[in-house]
């Protein structure tokens, strides 16, 4: 990895606390409208979440978990199914009021996307068979977005969060853009977290590959702020975009790519509005031309 600011990229572990693998939230130095937990469960294990005023989605990354949730003095267990890994499709998953405190048990990995806000929305499980599933772009540029706390699929505060899967070989967050500037009705202001995972394509290479399955991710200055990031990511790796154009993120050959997008920001709307970087937005014209990558979608076995 070449960065000029190491604040914003982190390897697996490297901000573990608490119990969990990773944390994200305002202790980051300049970092205030987004947060991420990722945590790793065993049987008779759990992990706590016991603060309010954040606004949570809990997402399954392997396994299946029950959250034991409390508001108002009431508590309420909701089992989410979960799944064998984040390349098998869509995921239960469960958006936490920011007026709650929650308990997670199970056996797995588990990531918890966070914002803060007053706001109260009501806590609500998504089924997987709810969450809308978008091909986007086209050719050697499709992946698979997985929209299930996006505006137009969750009624939630702040938070915006969706995952993306982009088949070994192809290329995502393409053309690289940004949202750092409010623009009404063309860009919105949201800070960004990238957490990563990869493994052998689909079922291909040694047994021993995993270990070292990877893709590419790249972000690089706006008017809105100098930042540089080029790194090798594997699993567990966390990339923060406070501002600046971002992308691509390239599944290298012979590995897939999968990334859990979370983002928030200060503007009143709350909206996913991007700019293409001007120099690489006549790509998009290319994919009208273009067939959608036949491995797509990626769905467990079995599912329809």
């Amino acid at each position: 990895m070449s960065t000029d600011d190491q604040r914003w990229f982190h390897r697996r572990g490297a901000l573990s606390r608490e119990g969990w693998e990773t944390v994200v939230d305002g202790r980051v130095p300049g970092w205030q409208h987004t947060g991420i937990r990722i945590g790793e469960l065993q049987e008779g294990r759990r992990l706590d979440l016991p603060e309010s005023g954040v606004e949570r989605i809990v997402v399954p990354l392997e396994g299946s978990f029950t959250v034991s949730h409390t508001e108002a003095g009431a508590t309420q267990e909701t089992a989410l199914e979960g799944r064998a890994s984040v390349f098998d499709g869509p995921t239960d998953v469960l958006y936490l009021s920011s007026s709650a405190t929650a308990v997670i048990s199970g056996a797995g990995r588990v990531a918890v996307a966070a914002s803060p806000t007053t706001a109260v929305r009501p806590s609500h499980r998504i089924p997987a068979s709810d969450t809308p599933v978008e091909l986007r772009g086209a050719g050697a540029a499709s992946r698979q977005v997985h929209n299930f706390g996006t505006p137009e699929a969750l009624d939630a505060a702040r938070l915006i969060v969706c995952e993306v899967i982009t088949p070994a070989g192809n290329w995502s967050s393409y053309p690289p853009h940004k949202h750092d500037e409010q623009v009404p009705g063309h860009e919105s202001r949201l800070e960004e977290i990238y957490y990563f995972e990869s493994a052998p394509s689909r079922g291909d290479g040694p047994e021993d590959a995993a270990a070292g399955a990877f893709g590419l991710f790249s972000t690089y200055s706006s008017p809105a702020g100098e930042i540089e990031i080029d790194a090798m990511v594997r699993t567990g790796d966390i990339a923060l975009v406070p501002y600046g154009y971002h992308g691509p993120a390239v599944a290298a050959p012979g590995y897939d790519l999968y990334y859990l997008n979370v983002m928030a920001g200060p503007d009143q709307e709350r909206a996913w509005l991007i700019s293409d970087d001007p120099a690489h937005a006549w790509v998009r014209d290319r994919w009208q031309h273009e067939p959608v990558d036949p491995r797509l979608p990626f769905m467990a076995e079995g599912a329809h």
